[in-house]
């Protein structure tokens, strides 16, 4: 959860901006963004595993070219 307090003689506009660097940072609107549509467990696995071959294939391209 976020907690922000508006300081003495702070703007709205200032107020809204950093709200919005404090919901960025904690990951919120991310997590959000996951969670508005239901994923199956399935669907989750077969993400992380595509991610992880994407990023040994990187690293694999990276090695080689050193």
């Amino acid at each position: 959860m976020v907690v922000m307090r508006v300081r003495d003689r702070e703007s709205i506009q200032e107020a809204v901006r950093r709200f919005r660097k404090l919901v960025e940072r904690s990951g919120l609107k991310k997590e959000m963004r996951r969670r508005q549509y239901y994923e199956k467990p399935s669907e989750t696995k077969r993400r992380a595993r595509l991610r992880a071959e994407r990023r040994a294939y990187a690293a694999r391209r990276a090695q080689n070219t050193r």
